[in-house]
């Protein structure tokens, strides 16, 4: 008996011209597109039985969303069907410009009115990282992000962290208030006694210097804390 004829794949456009998303995009704008229909973008070629928006809809639940495609290590990007070395550069290299995006848009600096709105700044690189960092947002009076530093990586604890290190970029940039972030690489963001007493050094330092501490978060992975929320620290 011949063989049966491969199967070729799945093309975005085999797609309906209504369903393909770089039409869509051109009509409607990147902003009314999913999240796969993006992916499909960058990886243009699906495999046999799923189109390239099926492929992006499958590493998405693979690896937890978006930020969870930017934490998962490149070979194992490359160990998804369909997705060669050429494909998982294209996905990282878009997700690492937008994160980029962010950082470098000097004219529209983000204001801060709340925990929350300093957690969605950082929380989305942050929670990737597999070491521990420390960071320090800078604002101006407005709560203007004027910088975000990044002072220390490894251990955060209390007897490693100079507090007048904490500081020292926000003297010499007129910062007004700063907001201190590290993250958990475990994921969970509970904070520990190492924490508070940091925290608690931090906040009289500030008083000292007439620099605002605003708030210290710990990113997990989906999760944050900010122990001003919870009293840790700020009394």
């Amino acid at each position: 008996m011949p063989e049966p004829a491969p199967r070729a794949a799945y093309r975005i456009t085999d797609l309906n011209d209504n369903d393909r998303p770089r039409e869509r995009l051109e009509k409607l704008g990147p902003q009314a597109l999913s999240n796969a229909e993006l992916i499909a973008i960058l990886i243009r070629v699906g495999v046999p039985g799923e189109n390239a928006v099926q492929v992006g809809q499958r590493l998405l639940g693979k690896f937890g969303g978006i930020a969870g495609i930017h934490r998962a290590p490149f070979d194992e990007m490359i160990g998804q069907h369909g997705i060669g070395e050429a494909k998982a550069a294209q996905i990282k290299a878009a997700i690492e410009l937008g994160r980029r995006l962010t950082l470098e848009a000097p004219q529209e600096k983000p204001t801060i009115n709340s925990p929350a709105d300093a957690a969605a700044l950082v929380s989305y690189e942050m929670s990737a990282l597999e070491q521990e960092h420390l960071r320090v947002m800078l604002l101006d009076r407005r709560n203007r992000v004027l910088e975000v530093v990044d002072l220390y990586r490894g251990s955060t604890s209390s007897a490693q962290v100079r507090v007048a290190e904490i500081f020292r970029e926000a003297i010499r940039k007129n910062a007004s208030a700063i907001i201190v972030v590290h993250n958990h690489p475990s994921g969970d963001p509970t904070p520990s006694p190492d924490d508070v007493a940091l925290t608690r050094a931090i906040v009289q330092a500030g008083k000292m210097l007439d620099v605002d501490v605003l708030d210290h978060l710990v990113i997990g992975q989906g999760r944050w804390v900010s122990l001003k929320e919870r009293g840790l620290g700020f009394s």
